[in-house]
This record gives structure tokens, sequence and C-alpha cells, in this order.
């Protein structure tokens, strides 16, 4: 049996662990699945930007794997997937949807960004509202203390001296 874990995982219950890694999993999956093959059979006449997302996403994909063994260290890998995602349909999708100007292409990348909805289940959003929203923050300079000061200790009495 292991020593006790006193980090910030204690907080999550073992379910939450195992849900969190079952996204971290889901989310490695589809990167290896749909962008490892892209990046080990491309011919050397790559587009600029295509190698460049293709490089990131596996990038991303490793990241993911490594969130099975540490999934509360590795939380802002899945919250940068959400974030992007969502600024990505917010910005670009959305705006083309009311226009009613959507293509296959952004139709395709739309639905695929859909697929977060899992990622965005999983994560624990108490937690990361309790330890990345809402906690004190690292200091900034180096003369802040990073614990507050003690009080002296009292000095020992002629009291505090047994009497023989």
């Amino acid at each position: 049996m292991g020593p006790i874990r006193a980090d910030a995982d204690a907080s999550l219950s073992l379910p939450r662990l195992y849900a969190l890694r079952a996204g971290y999993l889901f989310f490695a999956v589809g990167l290896v699945v749909t962008k490892w093959p892209l990046l080990i059979g491309h011919d050397l006449a790559w587009p600029l930007f295509e190698g460049i997302e293709t490089s990131i996403l596996v990038a991303f994909s490793l990241l993911a794997l490594l969130g099975l063994r540490y999934p509360v260290r590795m939380l802002p890998v899945l919250l940068l997937e959400c974030l992007w995602k969502l600024i990505w349909v917010t910005a670009v999708a959305l705006p083309l949807w009311s226009a009613g100007r959507i293509d296959e292409a952004t139709g395709q990348v739309l639905f695929a960004c859909l697929w977060v909805l899992v990622i965005v289940a999983v994560i624990p959003w108490r937690f990361v509202l309790s330890h990345y929203v809402t906690a004190p923050g690292d200091r900034w300079r180096p003369d802040q203390i990073a614990d507050p000061p003690r009080p002296p200790a009292p000095a020992a009495t002629r009291r505090d001296v047994p009497i023989t």
C-alpha cells in the first residue's frame, strides 16, 4: 500500500478521477486515430498550416495520455481544449451559421468541435472554480511572504526551571 496522498486530487473522489481519465482517454484516442496517421504518413510538400495544426494536436494527444496518470495536474489541457473550441464556435461558426453561410468544411469542423461536450461532462467544474478561479494566486514579488509571520516564542522564565 502506497503513502497517503495529501495533494489536490485528494479532494476528488475516485469515481470522479476515473471519469476524468475516461475523458483523457477519449480525447487521446480521437487524436491518435485522426492525427497521428497524418503526421507519420505525410509527404514532403506539406502545407504550412496543416503541419502546424497536426503537430499541435499530436502534442495534445501526448499530454492527454499523460492525463491518464495525472488527471488533476493535467486539467489545464482539458480546459484549453474546451476554451479554444468554445471560442472558435462563438467567433467563427455561429456568425457563419446565423448568416446561412456555413460551407461543408466549416460544418465538419463544427461537428468535430461538438465532441468536446464529452470533455465538458467529465471536468470537475467546482474543483476548477475553487482551485483555478477563486483560490489565491501565486505571489508576484520576491518581497511578499508566502506564510504569515509568526509571533516570537516566549522566552523561558525562572518559573519554568524546576526547583531542587
